[in-house]
């Protein structure tokens, strides 16, 4: 009897060991989990103590602004930053504009240039009140229909995106749009909802020379007060429409356009001085603007001689 207790005694004393050991592997194994969630929990908040530290105020917003950091990703915990008004951040290597950004309706001007973006986020057609979209020199390629959906936009530049090549139409629902930028892109024609843009008064297209088989440009009813100089290489146009535009002058780059056959430059405040013969009223439509063609053309060459002509001009 003595050695049969002594035996159930060594195993309950093993039995006790065993628990023992396997409750210390258990808190140990415990520890290590909740270790890297307080690792996650301090990073997140230093992050987060570093994008505040980037926040100034000037005029009255309240702007983020980082520049030359890496940041190739912007952290979740940038929403509790959504009272911001202005996002500048430059040089960063940033290559996603994160799907949060729909978040931010107080935002006012979003400014990504010079950095890797690629696409932009269907999601942006929440910023309602944006006034201002720069995403120059990055990688774009496309743009989503839903940019259309920010009403108060007022600028957007896209230049230098390389293989950015056309533009949603819903595009022209930005009512307020008055400047917008897309040189050094692939574009082979002008994107049809630029035409329907009323408030449209800056354009550039520095790269629109490289259309060599545009033959037909349409810019009528906009606002444009001068044609960009690059037009005139355009080689193969034949057809410039320019009517209801704020033009006073014939843009001059105009004379060396030798295969332009139909030119339209009604509705504009035109200020002519000129000593060609008008067509006759009975004339047809197609007549008249021949005529204005030439009509144009011999106004340029006239202009050019009085300025010569006058006093100081040597």
């Amino acid at each position: 009897h003595m050695a049969l207790a002594l035996a159930n005694g060594s195993v309950s004393s093993m039995k006790m060991l065993w628990e023992a050991k396997i409750q210390q592997i258990q808190q140990h194994r415990g520890k290590q989990r909740r270790k890297p969630v307080a690792a996650g929990v301090w990073e997140e908040r230093h992050v987060l103590t570093r994008l505040r530290e980037k926040v100034k105020s000037q005029d009255g917003r309240l702007l983020l602004c980082l520049e030359r950091e890496e940041w190739k990703a912007l952290p979740g915990c940038l929403l509790r930053l959504s009272h911001v008004h202005e996002w500048h951040i430059h040089r960063t290597g940033l290559q996603k504009i994160p799907g949060f950004i729909g978040s931010f309706a107080n935002l006012l001007v979003l400014d990504l240039s010079r950095n890797a973006v690629a696409e932009i986020p269907k999601e942006i057609g929440g910023l309602t009140q944006l006034r201002e979209l720069v995403l120059s020199y990055n990688r774009i390629r496309s743009v989503p229909k839903e940019l259309g959906d920010c009403r108060g936009l007022e600028r957007l530049e896209l230049a230098v995106n390389r293989d950015l090549d056309r533009l949603p139409d819903e595009l022209s629902r930005l009512r307020r749009l008055d400047r917008l930028d897309l040189s050094m892109n692939a574009f082979d024609g002008v994107p049809p909802c630029l035409l329907r843009m009323p408030a449209l008064e800056w354009l550039d297209m520095a790269d629109i020379h490289r259309m060599e088989r545009l033959r037909a440009l349409w810019l009528q009813r906009n606002r444009l007060e001068s044609l960009p100089e690059n037009v005139g290489r355009m080689s193969r146009l034949d057809t410039l429409v320019l009517s209801g535009n704020r033009l006073s002058d014939i843009p001059p780059v105009m004379e060396g356009m030798a295969n332009l056959r139909f030119v339209n430059f009604r509705d504009n405040p035109l200020t002519l001085e000129i000593t060609a013969t008008g067509p006759d009223d009975d004339d047809d439509d197609d007549d008249r603007e021949m005529f204005f063609s030439e009509f144009m053309l011999t106004y340029i060459r006239e202009a050019r001689e009085r300025a010569r002509a006058a006093p100081g001009s040597m």
